[in-house]
């Protein structure tokens, strides 16, 4: 990353990406195994699939959700929903090491009582990409966004406000955690296409916890 991308005045683990957005170094590392079985849980109750944009387009990262609400893409649009379209049952309840993580990282980052009710799994396989977007769905605002990367390394896009802004590419390592909100609540940022690579815990893949508050 480039040197102004570094605040000396955050602590020794923590990079600045902007105005209220850092990445917390290995911050989940010691947490990587259970993370991972509790993940094998949730996609157990609530398989992994390739959602459908609204124009049409399939994904190609496939995903699933746990918590209160779960974020779904379909020809209907983008939306949170207490159903799980494929089970038509409630999504899995976020476990518990979920939820304190992602407070945990929030807090780290300088948004005290995050209270996280909606939680993205991603898994990556190689070539899997997540184009550049805005978090736009939730109807809190003032709540920050926590990103647990596990597995296999990416590179995180980070833009601006406007699409064509310029991109800073990060790299994130398993157990590496991005946080943003405030003035970043809505910058554009994604995952550029997976390189292949092996993880003991992952194999093949990147998988990837999104938290939010949805409601």
């Amino acid at each position: 990353m480039n040197g102004d991308l570094f605040d000396l005045s955050l602590p020794p683990a923590t990079e600045a990406l902007d105005a209220g957005a850092v990445i917390l170094r290995s911050f989940a590392r010691e947490e990587e195994a259970p993370l991972m079985k509790a993940i094998a849980q949730v996609i157990g109750a609530s398989p992994l699939r390739q959602m459908t944009t609204p124009g049409g387009y399939r994904m190609s990262v496939a995903m699933t959700n746990t918590g209160e609400v779960g974020w779904v893409s379909d020809e209907r649009g983008y939306r949170y929903d207490a159903l799980d379209p494929l089970t038509r049952s409630s999504w899995p309840a976020m476990p518990p090491l979920f939820r304190d993580l992602a407070v945990r990282a929030a807090l780290q980052a300088g948004f005290p009582g995050f209270e996280p009710d909606a939680c993205l799994v991603n898994r990556y396989e190689p070539g899997a990409r997540l184009s550049l977007h805005r978090d736009y769905d939730e109807r809190d605002a003032t709540a920050p966004i926590v990103s647990v990367s596990l597995g296999v390394p990416a590179r995180f896009l980070w833009g601006g406000l406007k699409r064509t802004d310029p991109i800073k590419r990060a790299p994130l390592l398993s157990g590496d955690v991005v946080v943003w909100g405030g003035p970043s609540r809505f910058v554009y940022h994604g995952i550029a296409p997976l390189q292949p690579g092996h993880h003991p815990l992952t194999g093949t893949y990147r998988f990837n916890l999104t938290f939010r508050k949805a409601r």
